[in-house]
């Protein structure tokens, strides 16, 4: 007989080691994560199977003014084995210990695939006047394990976060991927279209350069991050929410986050926020300046963080976040043809879901996001 499957409070040491002997985990599931955002009640948590460490998790607590009860966030998380035949007894033990540390919602999201569908279907779905979103094209791969999840949430009670292109006010339900294992530079280069390697070639005989940076160098991000910002009329985060980052995620491991830049006789022309956990990369920030902008600084950038995640040995470098649309009227549809030119692919996520612990205080909550 199994031993009983329980949930308890863990150190960040205990997780960190855990995490270790996994061959990846986000980076949104790192104990230093929860070291960056300080506006949340970081908890690390861990299934065990009798004294057997089995899964972990970072919750970030976000608690209600003058209630004592908080919205428990687990980002791209947890991290349990979500094929185990045990997973209900999971769940089960996660809502229970979470509802004891009162909790009044639980909000998760597995980082786990439903659908995939490749470079090619992907410039065939934006050609079809009859496919606006990936939802309408026939995707390549149905991921088994990912649509059992989303049964098995719906039938525990959690309400999926849906949105009509794909973004919720979490984390995104669509990404691009470049899959890496077992894959050459030269392999990924040929697999690109012909625009990409062209640009590719174009800095290269344009002398541009790109290095890795160090703490020091978040502040000239920063400055090609707020110039983007403007152009592209979004709201950016301070600097020393970047250096905190930076800090946090070096100190836990030195080869956690790196940050790029691409210069042009000495001029900075773009830079990036870069993070690998295990074989899975990230290209998490990225900006670039209007200046010099034929040269393709932010091609070159983007070749030379490929290039080290697969001497890196990842087998992912991951893109993030796409609108779930192929619809040419979109304004979105040019950053995903600058993304489909790479070769990869889009993916469909599990997404957010929320379980409400007590309904009352959900409703509440629910509403007071709704009027925000």
């Amino acid at each position: 007989m199994s031993a009983p499957i329980t949930v308890r409070e863990i150190t960040p040491a205990e997780h960190l080691a855990w995490l270790r002997t996994q061959s990846t985990v986000s980076f949104l599931q790192t104990p230093a994560w929860g070291q960056v955002k300080t506006e949340w009640r970081a908890e690390s948590i861990g299934w065990f199977e009798g004294s057997r460490l089995v899964g972990a998790a970072l919750v970030l607590h976000r608690p209600l003014p003058r209630i004592g009860r908080s919205l428990a966030y687990i980002p791209e998380g947890p991290a349990i084995d979500w094929a185990s035949p045990r997973l209900l007894e999971m769940l089960r033990a996660l809502r229970d210990h979470l509802h004891q540390g009162k909790a009044f919602a639980l909000r998760i999201g597995p980082p786990v695939a439903t659908h995939r569908w490749r470079a090619l279907t992907i410039k065939d779905g934006i050609s079809d006047s009859q496919v606006s979103r990936y939802d309408d094209a026939v995707p390549d791969a149905v991921e088994p394990v990912g649509e059992n999840v989303v049964e098995l949430l719906g039938r525990l009670g959690f309400r999926h976060l849906s949105a009509d292109d794909g973004f919720t006010t979490g984390q995104p339900e669509y990404v691009f991927r470049i899959p890496l294992a077992g894959r050459t530079e030269a392999d990924v280069l040929s697999g690109m279209n012909q625009l990409w390697r062209r640009n590719i070639k174009k800095t290269a005989k344009n002398g541009v350069q790109v290095r890795v940076g160090d703490a020091g160098d978040i502040a000239a991000f920063h400055r090609v991050y707020v110039e983007t910002a403007e152009r592209d009329r979004f709201t950016p985060r301070g600097c020393s929410y970047f250096e905190q980052m930076y800090a946090a995620m070096s100190a836990e491991d030195p080869d956690r986050i790196r940050v790029y830049l691409a210069e042009h006789e000495g001029d900075l022309l773009a830079a990036t926020i870069y993070i690998r956990v295990g074989d899975h990369a990230w290209y998490s920030y990225g900006a670039s300046t209007a200046a010099k902008r034929d040269l393709q600084g932010s091609t070159a950038i983007q070749w030379r963080m490929l290039r080290d995640s697969i001497a890196a040995g990842a087998s992912v470098y991951d893109l993030r976040g796409i609108t779930n649309t192929l619809n040419t009227d979109n304004p979105h549809i040019g950053l995903i043809r600058f993304k489909v030119g790479t070769g990869g692919e889009a993916v469909r996520l599990v997404g957010e879901w929320d379980l409400p612990l007590n309904r009352l205080l959900y409703k509440a909550f629910s509403l007071y996001m709704n009027r925000r």
